[in-house]
């Protein structure tokens, strides 16, 4: 009989965080360098910075349309870790541009038509952000 040899420590992570990597890290990408989500709904300080530890967490909106718009969004939500919102409701919202309610999102947010597997992305990353 051989001596038992010890099991070795699992160094790598398993395919499901991985993939959960993956698809969060697309959705970050999605949220900076696609949608600049930031620029709406993230303080700025005086330098037109974005203030440390509150990145996506809804701020007064400095610009204004031209002509008067009635439903014009003065405010922006926060979207860190999806308050009030669950990840199917979410999903949808980035598929079809329209809130739970059925009307789309106020000015000045994009409709946006996004294919389910971004919107699936953009949901984990900003889940992720609690």
């Amino acid at each position: 009989l051989s001596a038992a040899r010890p099991i070795a420590a699992r160094t790598t992570q398993p395919a499901a965080d991985k993939s959960n990597a993956r698809q969060i890290a697309r959705g970050e990408y999605l949220v900076k360098a696609i949608g600049q989500c930031g620029d709406c709904h993230t303080p700025m300080n005086e330098q037109g910075e974005f203030v440390q530890g509150q990145w996506l967490h809804g701020k007064k909106l400095e610009f204004k349309p031209i002509e008067p718009m009635p439903v014009w969004a003065d405010t922006s939500p926060s979207i860190a870790g999806l308050p009030g919102w669950d990840r199917e409701t979410t999903i949808k919202f980035f598929m079809t541009g329209l809130a739970p309610n059925g009307q789309p999102a106020r000015p000045p947010m994009p409709m946006y038509k996004m294919n389910r597997e971004d919107a699936e992305a953009v949901a984990a990353y900003l889940q992720s952000l609690k």
